[in-house]
């Protein structure tokens, strides 16, 4: 987003991050083994140039590159777009702790800034609360050093079957001296599926006759059958899905998030060919089970040295971080369809507890889901970006919150 503001406006920009802006949760704790789920050619920061990240990392377009790699390549084309248009990114390595209704962000060092419009850019909820009670619980696996401190040679369970489930098993078992099984349960015992090492050109399915969620699936399932591998017709919907999301009705869409929407994410969000191919040689060697039935249906905790939250988002408001739930308690925010994130008009303003859409206040990102159902990735977030861009203020100060 602040790319964007500078490359495509006349606006001051401030960028509010503590950490190395680039990073983040996704990229800033990847070790070498966490890989990018999605191929090197998907991957680029600039909607105008397809191939920005493959030429930056003198890769392949089919490639999955590694995830510290692609934190470094987005400092980079920040550094390169303050670097073009010097005085006006000013970055703040601070918190943002409040945002006021005339668009004013209060920083946890004291200091307030003040904006013609705030992006709200902090990425999606907490991960899912675990009812758990266990003397050695990790409520987050991303915190330096937490898992390197495990030991070896007792059990470790995982809550989670997702991809944050296999990057921590990844990491417990990267020096090759883990003896005890590493166990990972969720209701259903999925894991993501894995994609091809040479990708398939995308098909679209017909959706002409389909007018519900049933008849959506009927005609996904026919068409995977008769392509004989359903991943070019996953990836053929992703254009479509906003739409799709948007025609269910209220009661179709809770009933996708009941039923369908971990098959459809197992599906989606896929394994890298080479992280699927260790998880199962770890599977083969003892190292790494999967189990369904949840948490619940594991009769001993205290067998396991650890207990690992890799639970995917929370739903809103009991997994807003302090910023959003902020937000929340003041009204300037309400939450969004089904809990999944906030609610926002169409153009991602931000829509206040009493329905109105805020002039001065904008999301982009993963708390956009619920009003949106694509928008946690590259290719989307970069899209929404360019277009917010566009609708902001010309000349504005904008306080991006990251």
């Amino acid at each position: 987003m602040a790319r964007q503001l500078l490359r495509c406006s006349d606006d001051d920009v401030v960028l509010v991050e503590p950490g190395e802006p680039g990073g983040g949760v996704a990229y800033g704790s990847a070790q070498p083994w966490h890989l990018l789920n999605s191929r090197a050619g998907a991957m680029s920061a600039d909607p105008d140039d397809p191939g920005h990240f493959v030429r930056w990392a003198a890769t392949t377009p089919e490639a999955f590159r590694p995830r510290a790699e692609y934190g470094r390549y987005l400092r980079a084309v920040l550094d390169e777009a303050a670097a073009a248009h010097p005085g006006r990114l000013h970055l703040r390595g601070a918190r943002a702790t409040a945002i006021t209704p005339d668009a004013a962000v209060a920083l946890d060092d004291g200091s307030v800034i003040a904006a013609e419009h705030v992006v709200l850019a902090t990425g999606g909820p907490a991960a899912s609360r675990q009812a758990v009670v266990h003397p050695r619980y990790i409520a987050d696996p991303w915190r330096a050093g937490v898992l390197e401190a495990l030991p070896a040679d007792q059990p470790v369970l995982l809550v989670g079957t997702g991809l944050t489930a296999v990057d921590v098993a990844l990491t417990l078992t990267a020096d090759g001296r883990r003896a005890a099984p590493v166990v990972a349960v969720s209701r259903r015992g999925l894991l993501p599926l894995t994609h091809t090492a040479d990708a398939a050109p995308p098909a679209v399915p017909s959706l002409d006759d389909c007018a519900t969620l049933r008849d959506v699936v009927r005609a996904v399932r026919a068409a995977a059958g008769e392509a004989g591998d359903w991943r070019p017709i996953v990836d053929g919907l992703r254009p479509y899905l906003d739409e799709l999301w948007t025609a269910l009705t209220p009661g179709e869409q809770d009933a996708f998030l009941r039923h369908l929407a971990r098959p459809w994410e197992c599906h989606r969000h896929r394994m890298a060919p080479e992280v699927g191919a260790r998880v199962a040689q770890l599977r083969a060697a003892g190292l790494l089970e999967i189990r369904g039935g949840g948490v619940a249906a594991w009769p001993g905790l205290a067998d396991f040295a650890a207990v690992v939250n890799c639970a995917g988002p929370g739903r809103l408001p009991g997994a807003a971080g302090p910023l959003v739930g902020g937000l929340l308690a003041a009204g300037l925010a309400r939450v969004g369809p089904h809990g999944l994130g906030l609610d926002i008009d169409a153009d991602g303003r931000l829509i206040g507890a009493g329905g109105r859409a805020h002039d001065r206040l904008w999301v982009i990102g993963p708390l956009r889901r619920g009003a949106q159902w694509e928008t946690t990735a590259v290719p989307e977030i970069r899209a929404q970006a360019r277009r917010l861009v566009t609708d902001l203020h010309a000349g504005a100060r904008v306080a991006a919150a990251a």
